[in-house]
């Protein structure tokens, strides 16, 4: 998630108060409880799991052999000596050879619906011919995430008094977002384009129609004017990470949903909703102004149809998207599967807000690799789950199922619709474990382990830490591991009750003040702050992008490489850094681990910086071009894998 543009809107709006916390405060946790203790109690057998310790060794500790680069703040990116940084595509290029050129400051809305969006996020690639393991010919899908609109526009162009030119701007905001999928192909010149594919597509908030599947589907919240069925949502928003199914399906995340309707948060049925929701009648756009179902009062039941998870089959340009609600509505960070001993897929994500929740979903159904078209549905029949972490290394997933607990009429819960549609509240009654803006969750598939990612919570007090988030405030995040039992030699990630242990808490351990610790020493240019998201490369070896880094620290935001097993697991190093106000998301490998595809959202995203006067002009540097947020692809000067 970008922190800049809603930094000042991302409060918490939780207003539970997790049972017995007073009795699981530690936080203090000294280095042996927070990075060894926890793993003796997984060694315990705690809840049937594995021990912690005995996965050690086993994958991921192929070591790092790349040379560290420094800190950085400047207008360009940076990356270990060796390796080679091409731009792949950038907001306003063509995804077609037929498509419009890129006007800056002068786009229509037609135009920007045929060209890559802007601030882009999650990346996943998808190898060509499906089901091979291609790694130089593939579809890359993208999230867009949102706009900065005084990035995307001059100055003079609010002043038109023209109201149809604002509508126009408006919707060339709304075809900015959304997914784009995209054909691409590596060859000895690097990777290109593939302009005349019939793949390449965008998906948007302006004009792509989407399904609504699951519990949530026709209910009478869902329902609007435009759509009295409540199964038909014109498109979808606010981006962030996103997944891939065993399938070869692509899943996107619905995250600051909040910020895009006008109008009186506080009337009507659904105001509470709206309230633990974040809604307050104010956006950072003007689409209310000319499209009713972004407003409170015309269209009440609007926001209810996002906040999803969205599937999306990139190999079939005529496939409809749909909204997957049985998966639980919230501020949805990612979307990341797993497969289960037993053929069960879980779905992990993190709801990114302060003291909000980690979510799992168990589908009832198996996966079945000779019949994909039986797979069409597994995400519309499971079992919702929301995190407890607890003292002495064991977490609980609480079930979020209508007439189960608190979930009843009486809390106002008439069925599992509701429970989806108030999925946060749903995890208040149950006890879920308040986190620290957990953002990326992400399976090690080499291992079956399950990385938490935790940016920061520079608003917890300290009577507010609980085991799993130990520091109030916490200013430079942290990331927990989770790992589930083992059944027959397998990961079982429909377990209900594992262990857990903290993987690393980021910031210098140098100081004393930060609270820092990681399991094997780190260098002065090593330690890292505000951890985002995660990839895993073919060894099982975690790299970690950061978002905000240049708030809690100074330098830019970066990505950082550790092994995940062996005498140097946790130990950080960095191998790549951002231009200036840019936040790196979507780390992605293709299955070679040669190529690191990274988004480079929003350069120049800083105090002060605008469209006629950026602070860097990445990655054109002409004048009269603003910055513009790219996917770049990273490689090894010797075509070797990246990182070894």
């Amino acid at each position: 998630m970008s922190h800049d543009p809603f930094e000042e809107d991302d409060i918490a709006v939780n207003p539970s108060r997790e049972p017995g916390i007073a009795e699981l405060i530690e936080a203090r946790i000294s280095r042996r409880t927070a990075l060894k203790g926890l793993a003796a109690v997984g060694a315990m057998g705690l809840f049937g799991c594995e021990s912690l310790a005995a996965r050690r060794g086993a994958t991921g500790d192929t070591p790092l052999t790349f040379t560290e680069i420094g800190r950085f703040l400047d207008e360009t990116t940076h990356v270990a000596p060796g390796y080679g940084v091409q731009v792949l595509i950038r907001w306003g290029d063509p995804i077609r050879r037929s498509g419009p050129a890129f006007r800056p400051g002068a786009q229509w809305p037609d135009e920007q619906e045929q060209q890559f969006g802007t601030n882009n996020d999650f990346i996943a690639f998808m190898p060509l011919p499906r089901g091979t393991n291609s790694s130089t010919r593939g579809l890359l899908c993208v999230n867009h995430e949102y706009v900065s609109t005084r990035l995307m526009w001059p100055a003079t162009a609010g002043k038109d008094p023209d109201p149809s030119t604002g509508r126009a701007r408006a919707e060339v905001e709304m075809a900015a977002h959304g997914h784009s999928v995209i054909e691409i192909a590596r060859s000895d010149r690097g990777w290109r384009l593939v302009e005349d594919s019939p793949l390449n597509r965008r998906i948007n908030p302006r004009s792509t129609p989407m399904r609504v599947a699951g519990p949530a589907a026709g209910h009478s919240r869902m329902r609007t004017g435009a759509d009295p069925s409540g199964l038909r949502v014109i498109g979808t928003f606010n981006n962030c990470a996103g997944g891939v199914t065993p399938w070869g399906t692509v899943l996107t995340a619905e995250e600051n949903i909040n910020f895009y309707f006008i109008g009186d948060p506080t009337k009507g049925p659904e105001a509470a909703a709206w309230k633990r929701y974040g809604f307050t009648g104010q956006s950072r756009y003007a689409w209310g102004r000319y499209f009713d179902r972004f407003h409170l009062d015309r269209e009440p039941n609007e926001p209810n149809r996002f906040g999803w998870i969205v599937e999306i089959d990139p190999y079939d340009p005529k496939s409809t998207p749909v909204k997957r609600t049985a998966l639980g509505r919230a501020k949805h960070e990612c979307a990341t599967t797993a497969l289960s001993h037993d053929g069960r897929v879980a779905v992990y994500s993190g709801d990114d807000e302060r003291m909000e929740y980690v979510y799992k979903f168990v589908t009832r159904g198996r996966y079945d690799p000779a019949r994909p078209e039986a797979n069409r549905e597994l995400l519309d029949d499971g079992t919702l789950y929301a995190a407890r972490f607890e003292a002495n290394g064991r977490m609980r997933w609480l079930p979020l199922v209508f007439g189960e607990g608190p979930l009843t009429a009486a809390n106002g819960f008439k069925s599992q619709a509701d429970v989806v549609i108030e999925a946060r509240r749903a995890a208040d009654l149950m006890g879920a474990t308040p986190m620290d803006r957990p953002e990326d969750v992400e399976p090690n598939p080499a291992t079956g382990s399950v990385y938490v990612v935790l940016t920061y919570n520079e608003r917890r007090k300290p009577e507010q830490a609980n085991p799993a988030n130990p520091r109030g405030p916490n200013r430079f995040g942290h990331i927990v591991e989770i790992v589930p039992p083992r059944v027959g030699g397998a990961p079982d990630h429909a377990a209900t009750e594992c262990a857990w242990e903290f993987f690393l808490l980021g910031g210098d351990p140098a100081k004393p003040e930060h609270g820092a610790r990681y399991q094997a020493p780190v260098t002065a240019n090593g330690w890292l702050a505000a951890p985002d998201n995660v990839a895993f490369d073919p060894h099982g070896r975690i790299w970690i992008s950061t978002d905000g880094q240049d708030d809690a620290a100074g330098f830019a935001d970066s990505v950082y490489a550790a092994e995940t097993a062996g005498p140097r697991r946790g130990a950080t190093r960095c191998f790549f850094s951002a231009p200036r106000g840019a936040e790196i998301c979507g780390p992605e490998f293709t299955p070679d681990g040669k190529t690191l595809f990274l988004s480079i959202q929003h350069p120049a995203e800083e105090s002060g910086s605008t469209y006629d006067k950026p602070s860097t002009r990445w990655p054109d540097f002409k004048e009269g071009v603003p910055p513009r947020s790219s996917v770049v692809a990273v490689t090894k000067g010797d075509g070797g894998e990246i990182g070894s």
